[in-house]
């Protein structure tokens, strides 16, 4: 299956453990992803949280269509204060993967590094398509998340 790797750096005024914390939370993603509109069945086993999401995808502007994707995810916080990690993977009807992960790193003047990387996997007719809408997502999420976590919302 053909895949492809996207991959943004941005700076967060928040500390690694402050970033963590937020995106851990399954709840915190929707907005975070301007696509996802609920998040549902959250469950916990072991060291993984998996829960069900719900992306909306708009066609020509007219045609809605309510994408229900499997979501697993992991938080490595062992390297604490300095350094943290989340990441997971989604499974997308139509034979779309996702491997993502937030790599967080604290700044010497504060605040954090994040280096927010995604693989997709998807047949070849979809790949272009879900590329594109993943690297508008991506590109959002350090402008959201930035504002949710700089203190002054």
């Amino acid at each position: 299956m053909p895949s492809t790797e996207l991959s943004r750096s941005y700076d967060i005024a928040a500390t690694p453990a402050a970033v963590v914390a937020h995106l851990s939370d399954p709840r915190n993603y929707i907005g975070l992803s301007p696509l996802l509109v609920d998040v549902r069945d959250v469950r916990r086993e072991g060291g993984v949280t998996h829960y069900v999401a719900v992306e909306r995808f708009r066609f020509l502007g007219l045609v809605r269509h309510d994408n229900v994707i499997q979501v697993s995810l992991r938080t490595e916080d062992a390297r604490l204060p300095d350094e943290a990690t989340v990441s997971g993977e989604v499974v997308s009807p139509g034979g779309v993967r996702m491997d993502y992960r937030f790599a967080l790193t604290a700044r010497a003047g504060g605040g954090s590094r994040v280096v927010d990387r995604l693989r997709l996997h998807a047949p070849l007719g979809l790949l272009r398509y879900a590329a594109g809408k993943a690297g508008a997502v991506q590109a959002e999420r350090g402008r959201v998340l930035a504002r949710r976590l700089d203190g002054s919302h």
